[in-house]
């Protein structure tokens, strides 16, 4: 599949993609997008990269904000994540997101872009107070690997495998990844575009961790630190029309060469 090398690199997505998780606003955000590049920089050295990428956006402000400044742009190569915000959100149209994550390949392939795009994995294993919405995650998966499989757009199957969902890939909110969980979704989106290098390496198990008699009571006491940490303040947003992105713009609108943005 391979169809290097490649010139220009452009992110479409939400916070996954913007990079929440790894780094942080002081310091810079780092994320999945970057690393991916670095990882296409590796047999393209010459690759520009452009991040779009705004925290807290549905899946149609994403094609609504940041396709037509992607098409601009002409990538060669681009990623298209966006959706776990409507899942997560009370009213939910899989048909809908998928249509709007469908209209985004469409027009990057008809412009010669190779695509790639992943599936979500199984929130309950994750947050198991978000039980309700492991119906919608294998609702939206399925409809973007039919749309993913009408436009050539390769996909980054995370949900099968059960590493996804170790709490070491996710950072405390739980709803980003950590910077191992990063990587491995780098690593994953690499191996879908079989760039030179790439493996299934990604899908492999962590070490086991040592069981504990006390571990029970420190994951219950663990959900309800995070339900007050995290889950109140979000549930707090929701109810005032706010989101996390408000007032947010592209951390790297305007493409680069990677190596002197990634360190």
């Amino acid at each position: 599949m391979y169809n290097g090398p490649y010139t220009r690199y452009v992110a479409l997505g939400d916070s996954q993609t913007e990079g929440l998780g790894d780094g942080d606003d002081v310091t810079g955000l780092r994320g999945c997008a970057d690393r991916l590049a670095e990882l296409i920089a590796d047999s393209s050295p010459g690759l520009t990269y452009a991040n779009l990428a705004v925290r807290g956006r549905l899946a149609g402000q994403v094609r609504a904000e940041q396709l037509g400044p992607a098409l601009a742009l002409r990538p060669d190569v681009a990623t298209v994540v966006a959706g776990m915000n409507d899942l997560l959100r009370p009213r939910f149209d899989a048909d809908e997101v998928a249509g709007h994550l469908e209209a985004m390949f469409a027009e990057l392939t008809a412009q010669g872009a190779k695509v790639a795009t992943v599936t979500f994995p199984d929130a309950a294993r994750i947050i198991p107070l978000a039980r309700p919405v492991s119906g919608r995650v294998i609702a939206l998966n399925a409809r973007i690997r039919e749309a993913a499989g009408r436009h050539g757009v390769a996909v980054a199957e995370t949900y099968p495998h059960p590493v996804v969902t170790d709490a070491r890939l996710w950072s405390p909110d739980r709803l980003h990844a950590s910077p191992l969980g990063h990587e491995r979704i780098a690593a994953a989106v690499a191996d879908a575009l079989e760039l030179p290098g790439s493996s299934d390496a990604w899908t492999r198990p962590l070490p086991d961790r040592p069981s504990t008699p006390a571990a029970g009571m420190r994951a219950v006491l663990g959900e309800l630190g995070w339900a007050a940490a995290f889950l109140g303040p979000w549930v707090g947003r929701r109810l005032r029309g706010r989101s996390s992105g408000d007032g947010r713009t592209a951390k790297r609108p305007e493409p680069a060469p990677v190596r002197s943005w990634v360190a």
